[in-house]
């Protein structure tokens, strides 16, 4: 056949570009925390207030007595294949980790990694103006950025923001009696395994998108409350990993019941038909010896909870009597799956689930 009428190449589908896609391309916690062990500590300022002591969401460097800069950063390749909904997504998981803070988002940076001569320059157009829609609904702008030519797609955000000291909310900072609350439904891991699998109804990708490319908006206003004490999003570690490193942070154990985890609708279903990620049963090896699962809940219930949620719901852990406060602030801002889903006792890391 003559090059002139040669048949067009197929455009691949994100998802078959990368060999994990959202939060799952996390490196599991056991091996990142072998990786940095072996890394010397560097200079430690007075006004960093936020480092790399407790896997908290993001560095805090205080500039004044009222305000202290936030940053972080967060990139991975496709969970899914429409470059819009990529885009948003990834976006969306970045800015979440300044909200998580107590903080205030003020501008961000993209970092793009993409294969140029495999996907049309159109879908990495795509993805980057999802990515932007999120900074506009966000009222930020993207500011700048990094782009390299990498053999599989990857975006996502620098993101920088601002707190108030005062009002700045760490994961390490959980008290004995307080409640846990969830703000998103869990299980988008398991999703994205049945989407790659053509196996996902159209309704159930209208939901996990609904879910990931919500803002963590009540952050902030969560901050402002003396009753919340500590706050974290749930990402690539799952249910269990964040609410370990809350535990391991804070000197304390948590009860959780798993009736009271709010399920993404189908999440349950799928599980018992076979669909879950590499990263479930990595975050599992990682951290399973802090966590006491009772028996009668079976695998099913272990695959949801360490089941790696991209741009997930945040944790907040706050005093029994802002229980109603902090649920009105969720529900207020449209968040309507969010769930008391246990509390926090005295005794040693680790978390009892019932």
């Amino acid at each position: 056949m003559s090059e002139q009428h040669a048949e067009p190449k197929a455009v691949p589908r994100l998802t078959e570009l990368s060999h994990g896609g959202g939060c799952g391309c996390k490196i599991a916690p056991a091996v990142l925390e072998k990786i940095l062990a072996g890394v010397a500590p560097g200079i430690i300022p007075p006004q960093l207030l936020v480092g790399t002591e407790t896997s908290d969401d993001a560095a805090v460097y205080q500039i004044n007595p009222q305000q202290a800069i936030v940053a972080t950063t967060d990139f991975f390749m496709p969970i899914v294949d429409d470059p819009q909904d990529f885009g948003r997504i990834a976006a969306t998981n970045a800015i979440s980790d300044i909200y998580a803070m107590g903080g205030t988002p003020l501008f961000a940076l993209a970092l793009v990694g993409m294969p140029v001569n495999v996907l049309p320059l159109t879908t990495i157009g795509g993805i980057l103006e999802g990515g932007a829609a999120v900074c506009r609904q966000a009222g930020i702008p993207i500011a700048g950025g990094h782009t390299i030519d990498s053999v599989e797609p990857i975006y996502g955000l620098v993101v920088i923001g601002i707190v108030n000291p005062a009002h700045l909310k760490r994961n390490s900072a959980a008290r004995p009696g307080d409640k846990l609350i969830l703000g998103k439904q869990v299980g988008v891991g398991i999703y994205s395994a049945a989407l790659k699998k053509d196996k996902l109804h159209d309704s159930d990708y209208e939901a996990m998108i609904a879910t990931t490319t919500q803002l963590n908006t009540p952050g902030p206003v969560l901050a402002c409350l003396d009753g919340v004490h500590a706050i974290t999003d749930v990402t690539g570690f799952g249910v269990l990993g964040h609410l370990a490193e809350i535990c391991k942070g804070s000197g304390v154990a948590a009860q959780l019941r798993f009736a009271d985890v709010p399920l993404l609708t189908r999440a349950a279903e799928l599980v018992g038909e076979g669909f879950m990620t590499g990263a479930s049963s990595r975050n599992w090896a990682s951290y399973g010896h802090l966590v006491r699962l009772d028996p009668g809940l079976g695998e099913a219930a272990q695959t949801l909870l360490t089941d790696p949620q991209t741009s997930g719901g945040l944790l907040v852990s706050c005093a029994a009597e802002s229980v109603t406060d902090v649920l009105s602030i969720f529900l207020q801002q449209g968040f309507t799956h969010v769930s008391v889903i246990g509390e926090i006792v005295e005794g040693a890391p680790g978390i009892d689930v019932s």
